[in-house]
Formats: structure tokens, sequence, C-alpha cells
């Protein structure tokens, strides 16, 4: 049993406890150990966060942007002499393996690196003017004070995903992390005090309610709000940014289809669809989420599912096994009702479908990796994101069944397909009405790419230069100077 440690926030440069006094408990994903205290925020302590933002913004903004990047060159440089420390923490908090920890750290240094790399890469146009002697001028400008809302799935790397861009483009943020894993948070807003951050260019709150979360949207001098969660955060940030007109960055559910034809190669689709379900034990939003398989070969191919997924080993995050729990005890109650419910409408477990036995799983979030056959598109199963380690699979005429499918859904994220025609992989690439189309790949994300929905799954998106775009305004100067 490790001491409970307490983690404040970072308001001003200062190392702050809520004004009410409050906190709340952080528990580990694989023990339900309580390890962790923080401030449980007040909307005076948003206030205050989005006051000091305001402060810095002015300053930070006139900087040069190589300026900028130096300090976020300067942060990454020392974020990476913590990899052990940050790893191991994410595995306490988050649930991740060791290995997928790794990985996340890594990418969060990527992240920043990508965006501080890009200072010398902003640019605006110059159009002819109407008139002689004049010039009309497109510039690019920051919004100002930006908010940065993350998910519990990735703690870090959503930090980096969002500061980055944020702050090379001129833009300051506060942060404000899930409740479930605020540490990672706080203990990177320590590395930017050591390396002697301009304050209040990055503030940092925590709170349970949606009391902190609201006041830091709605407070007017919130120019821009990024948030990446569920589709139903995403809709109320939509309509509560209303009266500030805020520019919104939101990246919200998704329920990737995953369709695989007669003429696909079995052996690079039966890996991916193992890989891009149960990877961070399916908390990756655009997981491989409803199997589409035509009927030539269904059988053989959740066979050979079955087999591979017999193959992943889990338990102890920190120890070498594929994967870890799920964050959260309402997220297993959450998908074990909704497989009960597809079970008695005719599904088919055929591994896996519930909590695993033995001692070391008596405490924890776990639930086994799982594999559901038989299942229809009614089924609970099918219609809500999973966003955990359940594969339903469901058996489809032809590739246009499984488009229709795809397609008639208001989560419009990502999907995937494998196929050896041509034809049909382009027909996809134009006809899928989603944000990020997977041709014979399996899961990934490219610091270069663009990571965006559409319809229901968000709006703007994040990485590569588009990424940081939308981190920018435009401003149009019309110049005379006759």
């Amino acid at each position: 049993m490790r001491a409970t440690q307490h983690y404040p926030c970072f308001i001003d440069n200062e190392w702050i406890d809520s004004s009410s006094g409050k906190v709340f408990n952080v528990e580990n994903p694989a023990t339900e150990e309580v390890w962790a205290t923080v401030p449980d925020c007040t909307k005076e302590d948003a206030d205050a966060a989005i006051e000091s933002a305001r402060l810095a913004q002015i300053s930070w903004q006139q900087l040069p942007a190589i300026a900028r990047a130096r300090w976020l060159f300067k942060l990454c440089d020392a974020l990476e002499t913590k990899r052990e420390h940050f790893s191991k923490l994410l595995v306490i908090e988050q649930g991740k393996t060791l290995a997928e920890a790794y990985g996340e750290f890594d990418d969060t240094l990527n992240y920043m690196r990508y965006a501080a790399e890009a200072a010398r890469r902003i640019e605006g146009n110059i159009y002819p003017s109407e008139n002689p002697n004049e010039q009309l001028w497109i510039q690019k400008v920051p919004y100002g004070v930006t908010l940065g809302l993350c998910a519990y799935n990735y703690p870090l790397a959503l930090i980096g995903r969002k500061i980055g861009p944020a702050l090379v483009t001129g833009n300051t943020m506060v942060l404000k992390a899930h409740e479930a894993t605020p540490v990672t948070a706080s203990e990177f807003c320590k590395v930017v005090k050591e390396v002697g951050f301009p304050k209040g260019v990055i503030n940092l709150v925590s709170g349970t309610g949606i009391e902190v979360s609201s006041a830091l949207v709605t407070n007017p001098h919130t120019r821009l709000v990024s948030l990446t969660g569920s589709t139903r955060a995403g809709q109320a940030i939509f309509k509560s940014s209303g009266d500030n007109v805020s520019g919104l960055v939101l990246e919200l559910g998704g329920k990737a289809s995953f369709i695989v034809l007669n003429d696909a190669d079995l052996d690079k689709a039966v890996e991916a669809a193992v890989i891009s379900r149960y990877a961070n034990s399916g908390q990756v939003c655009i997981c491989n989420e409803l199997v589409l398989v035509e009927d030539g070969i269904a059988d053989e191919f959740t066979a050979r599912v079955i087999e591979r997924v017999k193959q992943i080993s889990y338990g102890d995050p920190m120890s070498d096994v594929n994967m870890g729990p799920s964050v959260t005890r309402d997220s297993i109650a959450r998908i074990h009702a909704m497989l009960e419910q597809s079970v008695k409408m005719g599904a088919k477990v055929e591994i896996g479908g519930g909590k695993p036995e033995g001692q070391t799983f008596a405490k924890g979030h776990w639930y086994k990796p799982t594999v559901v056959s038989g299942v229809t598109s009614d089924m609970p199963l099918a219609k809500n994101e999973i966003f955990g380690p359940i594969m339903p699979i469901i058996k489809v005429k032809n590739y246009q069944e499984a488009l229709a499918i795809c397609n008639d859904r208001e989560d419009a994220l990502s999907s995937y397909i494998f196929t050896k025609d041509i034809k049909t992989a382009f027909h996809a690439i134009n006809h899928m009405q989603v944000g990020t189309v997977f041709v014979n790949k399996m899961i990934c994300g490219y610091i270069q790419g663009y990571h965006s929905g559409h319809k229901r799954s968000g709006t703007g998106g994040e990485d590569g230069i588009y990424g940081i775009e939308n981190y920018l305004q435009k401003r149009a100067v019309y110049f005379n100077y006759d």
C-alpha cells in the first residue's frame, strides 16, 4: 500500500488548492487502491485560471513564433529525462500496460516537437488588390485564451496534442484533466514550472462536477475550446459555448466499422482486428468497434480471431502483458450490461464475457477480451459505442450492406476496410462518411496526419498542419500605401 499523495492545481505558476478546500480521490484501476487526492475546484478557481491566461496571452503572442517554439523544445527536453517516471505514473493512474505507457510518453513529445517545428511555417497570403498602391493580406493570428479538456484514455498525450499547437501559434491554454486521471496533468505542470515558463501561459484546474468545466467554457475570455471526449460532452460544450461564439475543436465519440470482404488478406485482417480492438483495453476512439464480415469468410475469420484473442495476456499492467484494466468501474458495468442485453437478443459470447477469475482480479476494473458473434444491427453492442474490450461481429451479404451499416450512423470518426480490390478500396474512400479511413491497415495515428470526426463525432480536428491551423484565426488586411 503506497501512501496517499496530494497533487495540487497550477494557476499563475503557483500550486493552488480549491478555494472550497475540497478534494477528491484518485484510484488505481488495477487495484482500486486510493493513492492520490487532487483539488475539487470551484468557479472561482476556474475564473482565476482564465484570468491568468488572459493576462499572459498578449505578451506570449508578441514573442516571435520561433521563441515560443524554443520554450516547447525546452519543455520536451526536460520531460524526456522523466520518461520512466511518467510512464509508470500512466500505468498507475490510467491502467494501460507499461509498454503502451512508454508509447504514450513518446507520442506526447512527438506532438509537441512537431508543433514547435512548425513555428517557421505559419503561413498567410498576399492577394492582388483591386486598386493601385494597395495590397490585400490574409494573416494568421491566435484566438487568445484556449481551453484544453482531456479524456481519460490518454492523459499525457492529449495534453501534448493540445498544448503544442495552442502555444506555438500564440495562444495560452488552461488545462482541465478528466477527474479519473488528473495526476498526470499536475506532474506535467511540475515540469512546466521547472523549465521556467512565463506565468499564465499554462494553467491547470481539476474537478469532479460540471461546475468547474462549465465555468471554464462559459467564461467570456475563453476564445477556443478543445475537447477530446464523448459526443454527449461535446454537444453540451457546443451549446454552452454559444454565447461566447467560441472556436471549437471537438474530437468526440466513434463507432468504427471494421469491414472484411471475401478477398481480404485474412492473416492481415485478423491481426488488425484484434490489435485495433483491444489496444488500451479498447479505450481508443478510433478502435475497431464493430466487425462487418462477408458471409463467405465470416466463420473462418471468427474462428481465427478467437484463436488470436486466446493469446492476449492480461494482468498487472506493470508486467509484460498485452492488456490492462479499464479506467473506471462504471465503464465495465456499462459494457457488461450491453453484452447481457445483446445475448438476450440472440448474440453469442465466443470467448471472454466478464471479469477474469482469480485473486489477481479480485479488485480492479477488469474485463476479459471478449468476442461476440451473431450480432445484429439492432443490438446494444452494435448500436452504442463500447469503448472497452468487446468485439461484436456481424455477418453481411456484401460490401454494399457493410457500407450502408457504416454510414447509417451519426458517430463518424473512423472506419476500416480490408480488400484486395482497388476499385472497392477507392469506392470506400469516396463514400465512407467518416473522418479517417484505414485501408488494409490496423489502428494508427501519425503525428503529421489529421484526426477529425464527421457528423456528431466532432468539428475541427488535431494533428499535422491542419491541426495547427485550428488554433489560428484569419485576419484580412487591406493596405493602401499611396
